[in-house]
This record gives C-alpha cells, sequence and structure tokens, in this order.
C-alpha cells in the first residue's frame, strides 16, 4: 500500500467513525426503516472493520455491507472536488476533496 493509500483509508475511516459530522446521507429506503433502525445503521457503519479484497480491492476502505435487522446496508464513500462538480483530483489531499457517505439499502444501489 503506497502513501497516498493509506492517507486515504485514513481519511475514509475518519468519516466513516465521525458520521454525525457531516458528509453522510441515507437513501430514502433506508430512512423509510424508522430512525430506531437508522441509528442501528449508524453504529454498525461506525465500529465496520470487515473490510476485504472483494469489497475493498485498492484498500481505501471506501465500500462495506452490514445486515441490520434483517436488510443488508451497503454503505459507498465517494470523493468530489470541493465545488462537488467532479471527482476529487486528488483523494489523499483533504484541502482539494470533499468526501461523502451513503448509506442505501442493497437493493438501491
Amino acid at each position: 500500500m503506497n502513501g497516498k493509500t493509506e492517507l486515504i483509508r485514513y481519511f475514509n475511516d475518519e468519516l466513516r467513525r465521525n458520521l454525525t459530522r457531516g458528509g453522510a446521507f441515507m437513501t430514502l429506503g433506508v430512512a423509510a426503516l424508522g430512525p430506531d433502525v437508522a441509528e442501528r445503521i449508524f453504529e454498525a457503519i461506525t465500529l465496520y472493520d470487515s473490510f476485504c479484497q472483494d469489497s475493498d480491492p485498492y484498500g481505501e476502505r471506501d465500500f462495506g455491507s452490514v445486515k441490520i435487522e434483517g436488510h443488508t446496508i451497503f454503505f459507498k464513500i465517494d470523493c468530489y472536488s470541493n465545488d462537488m462538480m467532479h471527482g476529487s483530483p486528488d483523494p489523499s489531499d483533504p484541502s482539494v476533496t470533499k468526501r461523502i457517505l451513503t448509506i442505501m439499502l442493497s437493493d438501491e444501489y
């Protein structure tokens, strides 16, 4: 793993572990499960540490899956330019990157 990948991984982990700081969104399908289920989903994502080659081939910790109350939930981190119009020119540099974590039902992917 190179230095840039380690930085991307670090910043992705920071977002995932601190969902209340902003940058996390849920789909309508997840919201429809209700606030109690959503809270359990957020907690599971915050604690998630089951990254593997199949779901994380680049080692950036930008995708995962959890099961909550019979629902398969995906989370995905995307890195955008600060104006949110394009992908980040350098996801390892937080000064030019806006990270967004999207939480969705697996059938919404």
